[in-house]
């Protein structure tokens, strides 16, 4: 197979659309196009369904991603390693994380391993969504979900705690809240159902299954700026209510949620230079942060 029509073929399956893969890729969409017609002809199968929604991979386009994806892997740590670019403290790093702990604990985070490492650039990629490593959207990942397959290194960053949070304006103007029970008379702000991206954030039916939740989002930011209007109760990370003084926790010994955030990276990525020295930088910022993201502490401890 020619590698420059895989390298077309996964760019196509990605963007699923003829002409934003061909922007991605420098080259006319009308060439894109006749070089997949070519491509399934070379395979011998039909590897896209085309229609007005755009290209839609068929079952023999979606078996050949998962060779293609290996191949690219592979592709990219020969040059890597054949232009000596993995053993040197420069490029660029992608790193994902969810939402929250990405804009509000390791932003800062970074901002002094940049410092420390002027000549790598670290592109933060904060998403309310999970980051698709195998995609090449990001070189490292934080997920609060392990990885069940793929050819990863995976390591537990920390645990992290949930509470149940109101202002202390709500607590004084709508009924008393002294047992779990009682939560049922009260308004919640939470996820969107059928948009939640991971089981581990269904967290909210455990605690008060019966309360209407008059406000959801996608954004654990916006449900935090939302919480501090005072007009609802929100379950969120003790790492993210604790910053402000507008919220206090509700029933605090009754309720608490415990959740694992894992540092994620493929097989080929991790021994780079840089891709291992952001690794070993995050894991050592975030362990004496324990007590933070555990409610423990109101205050990060930074590691210059």
């Amino acid at each position: 197979m020619d590698w420059d029509n895989l390298r077309i073929f996964l760019e196509l399956t990605r963007s699923q659309g003829l002409v934003d893969a061909a922007k991605k890729l420098g080259i006319d969409h009308s060439t894109v196009s006749r070089r997949m017609k070519r491509f399934e002809e070379q395979v011998g199968s039909q590897l896209f369904d085309r229609n007005h929604h755009g290209y839609t991979l068929t079952a023999d386009g979606y078996r050949l991603v998962d060779y293609a994806e290996r191949m690219e892997s592979t592709m990219y740590a020969a040059t890597e390693e054949l232009s000596g670019h993995n053993r040197l403290l420069s490029g660029q790093v992608r790193l994902g994380a969810t939402e929250g702990f990405g804009t509000f604990v390791l932003a800062p985070h970074i901002a002094h391993f940049c410092a420390r490492h002027p000549h790598i650039a670290v592109d933060m990629l904060p998403m309310p969504r999970l980051i698709n490593l195998s995609k090449r959207e990001a070189d490292i990942s934080v997920t609060i979900e392990r990885p069940q397959s793929g050819n990863y290194v995976v390591a537990k960053l920390s645990d992290y705690r949930l509470r149940l949070y109101a202002t202390p304006g709500y607590l004084a103007e709508h009924a008393p809240i002294s047992k779990v029970e009682d939560l049922s008379a009260h308004p919640f702000i939470g996820y969107v159902d059928d948009l939640v991206f991971s089981e581990e954030l269904r967290y909210k039916d455990t605690i008060a299954p019966a309360a209407f939740r008059n406000f959801r989002s996608t954004s654990v930011v916006a449900q935090y700026t939302a919480a501090r209007q005072g007009q609802a109760l929100a379950i969120l990370p003790c790492f993210l209510a604790q910053q402000c003084d507008d919220l206090v926790p509700v029933l605090q010994e009754e309720i608490e949620i415990t959740r694992s955030f894992w540092l994620v990276a493929a097989a080929e990525q991790r021994p780079v230079a840089r891709v291992s020295a952001l690794w070993s930088y995050l894991r050592e910022a975030i362990e004496p942060n324990h007590d933070f993201l555990m409610g423990k502490s109101r205050e990060m401890v930074w590691r210059e």
